[in-house]
């Protein structure tokens, strides 16, 4: 059994909201106040905490105060104090927190970092965090990770994220939404996004670099059982209620499985010849595709058609929606976002007296699960020498075993 978390993002996720959620599933106020006074700048905010209502659901709102004339809302952060990278790092250092939270929070404010300065073009080091402000990120992010950390959560996942939209004031002028920080962080993992039409700042730098840092996959929940939902308030009214909800429960796997995300594209077709149903599969394959297959339905007016379904990394999902517009006749391609588990592969070569066959060898954690011959390779030998295909493949194993 471990302890797993899942952020669910509907209307994206800032670093108040995680400390809302947190805070919301249990996590004692005062363990947070009395932890977060040790990075030295209790005399720059004011941590409050409050029920409030988004769309009739009762959430937790954190809100940071900070401590001087010009503000007192967490969003005007940018007149907080600004600090550069190695000021941040020598302040969380510097405490005396337990060692996850200490590395966490540093591996947060790193990629922070990093994004930063490829946006701005200068070192990771020389970048002033005035855009998310110091003080509210140290708060947030330092947070975040003492309520992990209490929770004891050792696996997090997250949801797809939405993109927002319009622009947004900052130190360096009107930005659009996304923020580059924010497009240059999801780009670093990849992470699946879609737009759900609120033209609003969803994903903030902070929140980004929480998800990005933190979550070990990117989409739908993971098999978990469920033990408690916290709610995390947003600052503004929204078309859907504004909250990140805290899925945290456990999961039965003894494994640390790898984790990515998917796309899995679906069209039914019934007027197509198949021949041409086997040229896109072909063509699918050869774009990058994952997998790809056919499934005989039943459609409308009685007739006979098949369901066309294709698994891609995110990256290839417009090419393959491409490929499936040219070359069928189909209307329109419906999308899902999934995450699966998936064993380490490599590929290995073995000698047969007939020649190389290469051998796909899965593994969990260094132990072997399964060993499968390509089957290319054992088809060429077999057709090349008269010999039947399994005793091409059982060779192949032999080789395997023999070598191991």
């Amino acid at each position: 059994m471990s302890r797993c978390a899942y952020l669910e993002c509907p209307t994206g996720i800032a670093g108040d909201m995680c400390l809302g959620a947190l805070v919301d599933v249990g996590v004692p106020w005062q363990y947070l106040i009395d932890s977060l006074q040790s990075l030295g700048i209790e005399q720059e905010y004011q941590l409050r905490a409050e029920k409030v209502h988004r769309h009739g659901q009762l959430a937790t709102k954190v809100h940071v105060d900070l401590l001087n004339n010009r503000l007192t809302s967490h969003h005007h952060h940018h007149h907080s104090p600004a600090r550069n990278l190695p000021e941040i790092e020598q302040i969380i250092k510097s405490t005396h927190l337990p060692p996850r939270v200490i590395d966490w929070s540093l591996q947060v404010f790193h990629n922070l970092a990093l994004a930063e300065s490829a946006v701005h073009g200068i070192e990771p080091e020389k970048v002033h965090f005035h855009e998310v402000g110091a003080t509210d990120a140290l708060v947030d992010i330092v947070g975040t990770c003492l309520g992990l950390d209490w929770l004891k959560i050792e696996q997090i996942h997250c949801s797809a994220l939405p993109t927002g939209g319009g622009t947004v004031k900052a130190a360096h002028g009107i930005l659009p939404i996304p923020a580059p920080a924010v497009l240059k962080l999801w780009e670093s993992r990849k992470v699946p996004v879609y737009s759900n039409d609120i033209r609003k700042e969803l994903v903030t730098p902070t929140g980004a670099a929480i998800a990005v840092t933190l979550a070990k996959s990117f989409g739908s929940p993971p098999a978990m059982n469920i033990e408690k939902i916290g709610l995390g308030a947003g600052s503004s009214d929204l078309p859907i209620p504004n909250i990140l909800r805290l899925w945290l429960g456990t999961t039965d796997s003894n494994f640390s499985y790898q984790q990515e995300t998917i796309y899995v594209l679906e069209t039914q077709i019934d007027d197509l010849n198949p021949q041409a149903i086997a040229y896109t599969l072909e063509q699918l394959l050869a774009a990058g595709a994952l997998d790809v297959f056919t499934q005989s339905i039943g459609m409308k007016k009685s007739r006979s058609g098949i369901l066309l379904t294709v698994i891609c990394p995110p990256s290839k999902v417009s090419f393959c929606q491409q490929i499936i517009f040219r070359e069928t006749t189909t209307l329109g391609i419906r999308q899902q976002i999934q995450t699966r588990s998936i064993l380490e592969r490599e590929i290995h070569s073995v000698e047969t007296k007939y020649g190389a066959v290469r051998v796909k060898v899965a593994s969990q954690e260094e132990e072997v699960i399964n060993i499968q011959p390509e089957y290319e390779d054992c088809a060429i030998i077999a057709k090349k020498h008269s010999l039947p295909w399994l005793k091409v493949h059982q060779m192949a194993l032999d080789a395997w075993n023999q070598q191991k």
